[in-house]
């Protein structure tokens, strides 16, 4: 998903009744009964207790078989949340020690808590308000490389080790130009990694058996794999001898993996939520109920980081790409197919639209008739995920703004939606009713005019909403926007090549037609009428 608001908690009576809350110790054991969070509701804040005072540390003393490179958000809230799971079933024995990838970040906090900290999870759960809140303490500790170089390094003499994660944003998989061996650190993530690796061969001379396994979690198409290539350039780049480049590719596992959970991050009301807790804890972080981690790589990988066997969503497979298909098509195109819509039919949040009948059924007639049938995987698997995204755009405790969504929606489109609106064609022979629409609405969404030195769009009701593009697109549009009628707009919308790929699609058989004559209707009667004549057919 893109960007979202932070979560904000339920407050009401009501909210508080449906809400299945399960505050979990941090303990494989015990949990902690409701009645002592409410004992601690008018606690003053100055009298509570830190999260190393109020919860045992469970697992930070496990033996450290897992290297992870970032202590951001996402990754506490993801893999580590996981190791945690795995940690109280018995299955891992594991703790996570952490490298913080740049030279300011959360080290000093993660030790001062001695790597313990509370997850806020909530959202919907087969249409029903789940809030659960766990305490974490797979973590061990957290290292600054700028700073301790010699304890970062020597991490790698450790026989335990076996895994290494990372989160170093999509642009952290990148060569840098410069980066040596002797740098203490390498800036770059994958310089710090062959580092690392070489002075594990040499420690431990070569042992095949002493290779690591690679989790990354970057938004970048197989990202395992360009690790590995850029993990081997700077081995022959520093001319690390033949030897350790076998080492490298034989003895080191590099999987390619998708992840998928919002993770708001701190929560608005973290005073609020630290009297329920009954402590103060300067790392809570928030995120929705969903998961999902879809990895690709061998079964030895999958026997030894038994993620998958919790209530964890992890999938090994052999080939992550259509699982990428799946979300790119179905989460981002149910997005980017419908909020321009919303916006325009006078909507504000993904929920409120979602929850809106005719947008509801919209999203059912786009999705299961004829954006699932495009995707080469089981229909009764991607049915269940396309449930969990709605139950996802309904989350009543996540506040996602349709506009946030909006942002560069020609090239979300581009990505998302049209390669669903042309397979569909190309297998059925004829234009789907509810993809064709969505290219209107598009078109709609678009058609605008300068403000106040802000170019907008205006609403059906009249309102104005702001336009966020390339100066290409916005100059297109707007110069679109100044003919008298719309008659001709759908036509040169379609032709710009430039747009969709380099493809002109006024060649593809019946779509100028349909998207005419949807634009015609949106035009003449509004976004929501129109809508209410493609799903009552």
């Amino acid at each position: 998903m893109e960007t979202s608001d932070n979560m904000n908690a339920a407050k009401s009576a009501k909210s508080a009744e449906t809400a299945k809350t399960a505050i979990t110790a941090n303990t494989a054991e015990t949990t902690e009964s409701t009645e002592t969070t409410k004992s601690t509701e008018t606690t003053d804040k100055t009298t509570l207790k830190s999260i190393t005072e109020a919860i045992p540390n469970q697992f930070g003393k496990n033996p450290e078989r897992i290297l992870q490179f970032g202590e951001g958000n996402f990754l506490r809230a993801f893999v580590d949340w996981m190791v945690e799971l795995s940690n109280r079933k018995g299955l891992l024995n594991s703790s996570i020690v952490i490298v913080q990838p740049i030279e300011n970040g959360l080290a000093d906090i993660i030790n001062e808590q001695n790597g313990q900290y509370t997850l806020v999870m909530s959202g919907l759960e087969n249409g029903e308000p789940k809030r659960e809140i766990m305490q974490l303490s797979s973590v061990s500790r957290c290292l600054n490389p700028y700073r301790d170089w010699e304890d970062y390094i020597n991490i790698a003499e450790n026989p335990d080790l076996q895994f290494v994660v990372s989160n170093t944003t999509e642009a952290g998989i990148a060569y840098s130009e410069g980066d040596q061996l002797t740098d203490k650190p390498a800036s770059s993530f994958p310089a710090k990694v062959t580092q690392f690796l070489h002075h594990r061969f040499q420690h431990f001379q070569g042992d095949p058996t002493k290779g690591l396994i690679f989790l990354p979690v970057e938004l970048i198409d197989d990202n395992g794999h360009h690790l590995r290539e850029i993990v081997t350039r700077y081995a022959k780049e520093w001319n690390l001898g033949d030897d350790f480049l076998n080492w490298l590719a034989n003895a080191n596992e590099f999987t390619s993996t998708l992840v998928d959970r919002i993770v708001t991050g701190r929560p608005q009301n973290q005073q609020e939520l630290e009297e329920e807790l009954g402590y103060q804890d300067k790392l809570i972080v928030t995120s929705e109920v969903f998961n999902l981690w879809v990895i690709e790589g061998s079964e030895r990988a999958q026997s030894l980081f038994p993620v998958a066997e919790t209530e964890a969503n992890v999938i090994w497979t052999q080939d992550v790409k259509p699982y990428k298909l799946r979300k790119v098509r179905i989460l981002n195109g149910g997005h980017t197919g419908t909020v321009l819509a919303g916006i325009v039919g006078g909507h504000e949040i993904v929920r409120e639209m979602c929850n809106d009948p005719i947008y509801a059924a919209y999203f059912n007639k786009l999705m299961f008739e004829e954006i699932i049938p495009t995707i080469d995987l089981p229909r009764a698997e991607i049915e269940q995920f396309a449930n969990d995204v709605l139950d996802r755009f309904r989350n009543p405790y996540i506040n996602h703004k349709l506009l946030d969504i909006s942002l560069n929606s020609i090239s979300k489109y581009n990505a998302r939606v049209l390669p669903s609106l042309l397979d569909s064609i190309e297998a059925n022979g004829k234009v789907p009713e509810a993809l064709s629409f969505s290219l209107a609405a598009l078109i709609r969404f678009y058609l605008g005019r300068e403000i106040n030195g802000q170019y907008e769009g205006t609403r059906d009701d009249g309102t104005h909403y702001p336009i966020h593009d390339t100066e290409e697109v916005i100059q297109f549009f707007a110069e679109l926007s100044k003919a008298d009628s719309t008659a001709g707009v759908a036509e040169k919308t379609l032709a710009k090549a430039a747009f969709w790929s380099n493809r002109d699609l006024t060649e593809v058989p019946g779509l100028p037609q349909a998207v005419e004559q949807h634009l015609n209707s949106i035009m003449t009667n509004g976004v929501n009428e129109t809508l209410k004549g493609i799903v009552t057919k």
